[in-house]
């Protein structure tokens, strides 16, 4: 139930949800098995909604539509975890450091896969829903003071962060789209 909590806040008051989940100490992998797997799960199943409406989409096609975002997502924390603590290996010094670091990209990254699932659900083309992913950076500069990144780097990591997790999973499913048609 804490893990919930913690997602609604942080999305409805990044500052504060932030804060939140830095003092409940829920672990990374109960994050990932219980909140970010099953969402992955749920936005690959919410792929094929589209065909329910649109006679001209094939079960081929949802099927490599629900592979591809399933993919895109699952890899882009993997790659945003190791790129961001290449780029600031003051992060991953630190005992816990790690851990308070993927908490931050999965914290966003669940967002992001909420937005799409609503996406995918949604008749047409609603472009709204994909222009709410622009809260996402405001989260993660809600909770970049949570990481210990001194003031003056933190502008930078919070681009930096933001377009990793907003672009990785785009280019992913352009690349997947390419490699599979």
């Amino acid at each position: 139930m804490d893990l919930i909590k913690n997602i609604i806040l942080v999305i409805i008051s990044p500052r504060v949800g932030w804060e939140e989940i830095n003092q409940a100490t829920i672990p990374t992998g109960r994050v990932l098995g219980s909140a970010f797997y099953p969402l992955l799960a749920l936005l690959a199943v919410s792929s094929f909604v589209p065909g329910l409406y649109d006679s001209t989409l094939t079960l081929s096609a949802l099927l490599m539509n629900a592979i591809t975002l399933f993919a895109a997502y699952f890899f882009t924390y993997f790659i945003s975890s190791y790129l961001l603590g290449g780029f600031y290996p003051e992060l991953v010094k630190t005992k816990g450091a790690q851990e308070r670091l993927d908490d931050y990209i999965l914290y966003n990254l669940i967002l992001l896969v909420l937005l799409r699932i609503i996406h995918n659900v949604l008749p047409g083309d609603f472009t709204p829903v994909l222009f709410l992913m622009l809260y996402m950076p405001w989260m993660a500069y809600r909770g970049v003071a949570n990481l210990g990144i001194k003031e003056e780097k933190s502008a930078k990591f919070v681009v930096i962060a933001s377009c990793l997790l907003l672009l990785t999973p785009f280019a992913i499913e352009l690349l997947l789209g390419l490699i599979i048609k």
